[in-house]
């Protein structure tokens, strides 16, 4: 069932009306376990053996680490006048490392499920021209995988919710279809934002009244979603993939627009499809994390990334990120420098201090481009962005020289915009490891975009694509460019009032304004959204993860 359907709108609307009227209030929280089940099972029955699976396997471990957790905390109550510190001592290490062999089979399970799903082919397609190019006749077989919908986003979920009971941080919660819930509810499913327990489990198992402010600001905000997906997103799609499907044939400043083009067409995607996540369960008084906070305006690579998928960033934080570089091995080997001839320099002693940050960054964001698709493209992706921000950490004391050298104020306004701009940069050149088909595509690409600029035939060849015949014409590009610069500004607006988001500041308005405000909003979808018959609006683009 897409999101972008009439059936979608009614099933939604369904739920809310059946959640709010459930007579047993306690109980709420069922509704949406039904309706989360309904709809994983409309889009195939075949992919709820995983899921459940999944669940199982969640319920199953935490409660057996709350088990041990609780076990372990009796026996040191009893023996606490009998013990030593050695005994305790050793018992803890052995109650951890139980721990810490369930926690792993529970991982490596399931994450084994997604890494083979998802990159048998891949692995078997390198293996297979790994041993042609060595002239052996031996292959891999390729596998017709299915991959299931929103396998990653609940993988990650559920599994960030299995670390949390291993570390102690929430207890395993005994009912199991709680945790069904937890792992499955229905309007982040497709694409996140990537929830974490101890923020969002407790709103969908507690009753909610009905809140119209709330209600409200769920339509608002979905109403928001749907103007950027089909106003904006899957408008700009038909002429970015026309260039796509014959990309071979363009030049450097065809190429170029066609990365600019994506960069819009990417973030209205994935921001109006999480928009439309985020309106629908506020409808029932659920208030999702948020996954984008204007990651254009970023002033490093850094920022963007922290503006950007926020959810998944906060994942790869808590669980990749922290347990690398606060690791003893690395650690130690800070320290080992410190000590060194190396280490006794300003340059080695700032080195020291950020290698295991540094080293982490670059494995999370290698982890990051690979789980973007089974492709050498997402690992150049991965080592591109990760590579960036390793690098800045490190010569982040010749950066702040330059500063004081060149007497640059930080608070400077065209200084700033000089950073936005850089970092803009940045991320477009990790957009073309993203559009081009292959790794090898990708550098093709970065060649013409240095090498051969030539802005007339750039033009020429954008507006002689072959797209007439999809109803697209100098009319929709005149309105992509008019949707954009409207983007901008309300991004502007909210990025100079952050504490407060625009639905808030449209409350403050006289009710004519908003009315009209709304009003002018659904005209914009119905007049000009890509819709209706002839057309078959885009799956959004991160449901493929």
């Amino acid at each position: 069932m897409s999101y972008t359907t009439l059936k979608f709108l009614f099933f939604v609307g369904v739920v809310v009306f059946a959640y709010f009227l459930f007579p047993a209030k306690k109980y709420r929280w069922t509704v949406l376990l039904a309706a989360s089940y309904y709809f994983y099972l409309l889009a195939g029955y075949r992919y709820a053996a995983f899921i459940l699976f999944t669940t199982a396997a969640t319920y199953l471990s935490a409660l057996w680490l709350d088990s041990i957790a609780r076990n372990a905390k009796n026996v040191l109550n009893e023996n606490k006048k009998t013990w030593d510190r050695e005994q305790k001592k050793a018992f803890k290490a052995q109650v951890q490392k139980r721990k810490r062999w369930i926690v792993t089979l529970t991982l490596v399970t399931n994450f084994g499920i997604l890494v083979f799903l998802k990159y048998y082919n891949f692995f078997a397609g390198s293996l297979n021209d790994l041993l042609g190019s060595w002239g052996i006749a031996l292959s891999a077989p390729t596998l017709q995988l299915m991959l299931p919908l929103g396998i990653s986003f609940y993988t990650f979920q559920s599994m960030g919710y299995v670390v949390d009971v291993y570390r102690e941080k929430v207890a395993a919660e005994r009912n199991f279809f709680k945790i069904a819930l937890f792992v499955s509810f229905f309007p982040q499913i497709i694409q996140g934002p990537i929830g974490l327990y101890d923020q969002l489990a407790n709103q969908l198992y507690e009753s909610h009244d009905f809140d119209f402010t709330g209600f409200k600001h769920g339509c608002m905000l979905m109403l928001w979603g749907y103007f950027k997906k089909l106003v904006i997103a899957d408008r700009a799609l038909i002429p970015l993939q026309a260039v796509l499907d014959s990309y071979d044939a363009f030049g450097g400043t065809a190429l170029t627009i066609t990365v600019l083009l994506y960069a819009l067409q990417l973030y209205m995607d994935f921001s109006g499809g999480i928009d439309i996540t985020r309106g629908a369960a506020q409808l029932v008084g659920i208030r999702m994390a948020e996954n984008f906070r204007r990651p254009y305006f970023a002033l490093t690579i850094n920022d963007y990334w922290r503006r950007w998928h926020m959810s998944l960033g906060a994942w790869m934080r808590e669980y990749v990120f922290y347990p690398i570089a606060l690791s003893k091995t690395f650690l130690n080997a800070s320290k080992k420098m410190k000590k060194s001839r190396f280490g006794a320099t300003p340059m080695g002693s700032h080195v020291a201090k950020v290698l295991s940050t540094s080293f982490a960054s670059l494995v999370v964001f290698l982890l990051v481009g690979v789980w973007h698709g089974a492709n050498w493209k997402y690992v150049g992706f991965g080592l591109w962005n990760g590579g960036i921000i390793m690098l800045s950490a490190l010569l982040e004391p010749v950066f702040e020289n330059w500063t004081v050298t060149l007497k640059i104020q930080r608070e400077n306004f065209f200084f700033r915009l000089f950073q936005m701009a850089r970092t803009f940069v940045v991320v477009l050149i990790g957009y073309v490891f993203d559009i081009a088909p292959d790794l090898s595509a990708s550098m093709m690409t970065f060649r013409k975009i240095l090498f051969q600029q030539n802005f007339p035939e750039g033009l020429r060849q954008i507006q002689t694509l072959d797209i007439a015949d999809q109803g697209f014409d100098l009319w929709d590009w005149g309105l992509l460019g008019v949707c954009t610069v409207f983007i901008f500004f309300v991004s502007l607006i909210q990025e100079r009032n952050d504490d407060t988001t625009i639905r808030e500041m449209l409350d403050r308005k006289p009710f004519v304004f908003r009315l009209a405000v709304i009003t002018a909003g659904i005209m914009m979808i119905l007049l000009f959204g890509m819709y209706g018959p002839g057309f078959s609006a885009a799956e959004f683009v991160y449901m493929q993860f």
